[in-house]
């Protein structure tokens, strides 16, 4: 009874020995791919439509939309824009802390030195039965509390009974130990 490998007989003993273990799984890749039947419509026939090629094919170039991802962005950034200008208008008429100061929380972002602008996350929970829009001002103050930055956000749509988050970011605090904080918060 002959004990030798199916490769090592079709390679040759001496060739199967020099080749290395992820060459040989590639060979017996290729040759069970070969052996395999992708067509079993008449039986008793075996057809393999296999084709190997050197270098892989272009894949199909995406079909062209109508906006450039510079469009989106530029859309996104507009939206943004109304968005803080809806705010800053909602607080300018704003007593104190507003009438949403208690559905508003912030976390500041860990700080590097380096960093080129100061980053919090600003959490809003629409306590509401209806969607809501909330105009958010955030201050950025030192550790002897001077304000170096105030940052205002507006949170449209804000679905009944959901938290939505956004980052409030400074340029102003850049680089330096700042806390925010919530200075108004007004439901509009």
């Amino acid at each position: 009874m002959n004990r030798t490998s199916p490769v090592r007989r079709a390679l040759g003993g001496r060739a199967a020995r020099s080749l290395t273990p992820a060459v040989l799984a590639a060979v017996l890749v290729a040759g069970v791919a070969a052996c395999g039947s992708s067509d079993t419509s008449s039986p008793g026939t075996a057809r393999s439509t296999r084709t190997l090629s050197a270098a892989p094919s272009a894949s199909p170039s995406p079909t062209p939309s109508e906006r450039s991802q510079a469009d989106f962005a530029a859309s996104v950034s507009a939206e943004e824009e109304r968005s803080r200008q809806k705010a800053e208008a909602t607080l300018k008429g704003v007593e104190g802390k507003g009438d949403a100061i208690d559905d508003v929380s912030v976390s500041g972002l860990p700080v590097e030195p380096s960093e080129r602008f100061r980053s919090a996350l600003v959490r809003v929970t629409n306590r509401t039965d209806k969607e809501a829009f909330y105009a958010v001002r955030v201050e950025f103050v030192d550790a002897s509390g001077k304000v170096l930055d105030s940052v205002v956000l507006g949170f449209s749509d804000t679905p009944p009974g959901r938290t939505v988050s956004e980052h409030a970011n400074s340029r102003k605090a850049a680089g330096v130990k700042t806390f925010p904080r919530i200075a108004q918060a007004q439901r509009g």
